[in-house]
């Protein structure tokens, strides 16, 4: 990972300015608030990973980051933030929440909404940005999950804590071949690990009870999708509801529970077959991986789909540019 800026290494005289340059160009048009009097400490480094954009802040200075209407105005990435804290103690307020993240912690926010992050005394953050689109969790429960602290042994954080963790101390040692696979792998995971959240906090009102089953029932097609007997009677199943009662689920989806299954299948191999670390794997491969072992059946599948066939996107998907 690269080091933007190491406090120490810059004239005392220039530190500050030197400071909210970095954190803007790295992170966007921020209102960053501090003393400028007090001695500044710390270093800023950032790698992109593929679609994940990954830093790591490390202070002692407290001073707080601001994302203001005005500055949404000039400039609105359509992306959602992960901070992990790492160490210390982060405040993390949006959409009239504040989390108090603690070691181990993490909480999303909307770069495209008013936030603020505030640190008091030393901290080491994590921060990871992806577009939106990465998320198969709905805008609208998306809102109800920002600024909400998720520690780090609730369900699937406690394997994305650590991951996340990770990824941030290692990035710079992965292999080409293994980064191009990361970003999939953490998106994956940070998904999973909202959707889970975002059914308990549905679960506090009565009245989106369904809501909260179809996102449970979301998250479970997702983890299972390399399963080829999964379809709608092994979901009902796995969810203690009826067949017809899941079917109901998803007509407010447009769809039926087959078809999204499918979808999200597809959307796998498409993925897959659009990796460079997976171009040794042959088409079948890749769609048997993710539930699809019939090749003829997946190739049409694939066609009516994406207009193409799976060699076809995947030759040129994989065609260097020029």
């Amino acid at each position: 990972m690269a080091v933007l800026i190491r406090a120490g290494d810059v004239p005392a005289a220039e530190r500050v300015d030197a400071w909210l340059g970095i954190v803007c160009e790295t992170l966007g048009p921020l209102d960053v608030r501090m003393d400028r009097d007090a001695p500044l400490h710390g270093q800023i480094e950032a790698v992109q990973l593929g679609p994940l954009g990954v830093g790591r802040i490390e202070t002692s200075t407290p001073h707080s980051v601001h994302r203001t209407p005005g500055l949404i105005r000039r400039d609105d990435p359509d992306h959602y933030r992960v901070v992990l804290a790492v160490s210390g103690t982060v405040l993390l307020g949006q959409d009239g929440r504040t989390a108090r993240l603690r070691a181990g912690d993490l909480a999303l926010y909307d770069f495209s909404r008013p936030y603020e992050l505030v640190y008091d005394s030393a901290v080491q953050l994590a921060v990871f940005s992806f577009a939106r689109p990465l998320l198969t969790v709905p805008a609208d429960s998306v809102r109800h999950l920002t600024a909400v602290p998720i520690g780090p042994d609730e369900g699937s954080a406690a394997l994305a804590a650590p991951l996340l963790r990770r990824v941030a101390e290692d990035a710079e040692t992965y292999r080409a071949a293994g980064s191009s696979r990361l970003p999939g792998v953490v998106t994956d995971l940070l998904d999973m690990t909202l959707a889970e959240r975002s059914a308990k906090v549905a679960a506090l009102a009565p009245e989106t009870r369904e809501r909260v089953l179809l996102r449970r029932v979301h998250a479970f097609v997702e983890q299972h999708l390399g399963d080829a007997a999964l379809d709608p009677a092994a979901v009902a199943a796995a969810h203690h509801v009826s067949v017809r009662h899941l079917h109901r689920l998803f007509e407010t989806e447009h769809t039926t529970v087959a078809a999204w299954i499918r979808h999200r299948r597809l959307e796998r191999c498409r993925r897959d077959l659009a990796d460079p670390a997976m171009a040794h794997q042959p088409v079948s491969s890749v769609a048997a991986r993710w539930g699809m072992p019939d090749p003829a059946h997946f190739s049409r599948l694939f066609r009516r789909a994406y207009g193409v066939s799976p060699v076809e996107y995947r030759r040129s998907a994989l065609m260097p540019s020029v």
